[in-house]
């Protein structure tokens, strides 16, 4: 099912035993089962299971029980692996035998989740919703509805900023979106140089910038690892790094090598970061960008698929290669 068809049965005050949100935006998947779950039932009814925390069995008895100081049982499973579907048809099966009982899936990391999705569906009581990755005015209206909710005075110009500062990552924005509401005071591009993007001593677009200018990052990517992002997050904002490289490298090229910051960006970007891109971007030919997104989107891919991996210390290696290597 698409995001806009159930936005409607979510405001039409329609439940369902059992809900799978995955799909290319980490932070609507988990806000809409986050939501979901309390549109449900009151959040100490609400029992929540994270990753490598899942166990069959013990979900399969909590969906079970009757509820004797609660009048819900609602199991929300946050996964980032693919669910035996075996586990999955009995998980919603209780459900449907157990009136009080709801289970909500919030696949992350777009890892191949439709086999999962075919068996949510309305003969079953069950539904999937899958979402893509929102255009830029939908982005700009998520972040300026959870501004709100935040009383906090910011424009359009610092949000943009902030989100392209992050990556594109709306997840990160949020967060920081949830530190500025403590000041309260208005927020100009300023206030976010000083107060955000800290992740330890590490600033992770200082160290994007390292990276690809082949400089030593060995004590930023341990520091970024330990106190900052996780694995999979940090090599998803190298590829959105590269692909914003690549964006400038050919806006240069098709404009005489003529910088126009509001044209590339959409905003004033403060004109030292727009330099420094520009410069980054041209040091790399179209077939260096490519080999660049092969090398990393295989790591992503390596990250999420393989077990036994030791992820830090493989994505540090592949890391401290790479920067070698530009040297």
């Amino acid at each position: 099912m698409y995001k806009n068809v159930f936005d409607k049965e979510l405001a039409n005050g329609i439940i369902y035993d059992a809900y799978m949100f995955y799909g290319q935006e980490n932070y609507l998947i988990e806000t809409y089962s986050n939501d979901v779950s309390k549109k449900i039932a009151g959040e100490e009814e609400v029992n929540k299971t994270y990753f490598d925390d899942y166990n069959f069995n013990e979900s399969l008895d909590f969906l079970s029980q009757s509820s004797l100081f609660s009048s819900k049982n609602v199991l929300l499973i946050k996964t980032v692996k693919k669910i035996d579907p075996k586990e999955i048809e009995k998980l919603i099966d209780v459900c449907q035998k157990n009136q009080n009982s709801f289970v909500i899936f919030c696949c992350l990391e777009d890892l191949h989740f439709r086999s999962m999705a075919k068996h949510f569906k309305k003969e079953n009581n069950s539904v999937e919703v899958r979402f893509f990755a929102p255009k830029d005015y939908e982005v700009k209206n998520i972040l300026l509805k959870k501004s709100q909710e935040l009383s906090l005075d910011i424009s359009q110009t610092e949000l943009h900023y902030l989100y392209t500062m992050h990556q594109k990552n709306i997840s990160l924005v949020v967060n920081d979106l949830e530190k500025l509401s403590i000041l309260k005071q208005k927020i100009t591009l300023a206030t976010i140089n000083q107060q955000c993007f800290g992740m330890g001593n590490v600033i992770l677009n200082d160290f994007l910038y390292n990276l690809f200018s082949g400089r030593i990052i060995n004590k930023d990517l341990y520091m970024i690892l330990k106190e900052g992002l996780d694995e999979i997050m940090l090599v998803t904002q190298v590829i959105s790094y590269i692909q914003e490289l690549f964006m400038i490298n050919s806006y240069l090229a098709l404009n005489d090598n003529k910088l126009n910051i509001n044209e590339i960006w959409g905003y004033n970007l403060p004109k030292d970061i727009a330099n420094q891109k520009a410069t980054l971007s041209n040091k790399f030919s179209q077939n260096d960008y490519l080999d660049m997104l092969e090398l990393f989107q295989k790591l992503e891919l390596e990250l999420k698929t393989q077990n036994n991996l030791d992820i830090n210390g493989y994505t540090q290696a592949i890391f401290r290669n790479f920067s070698a290597s530009l040297r």
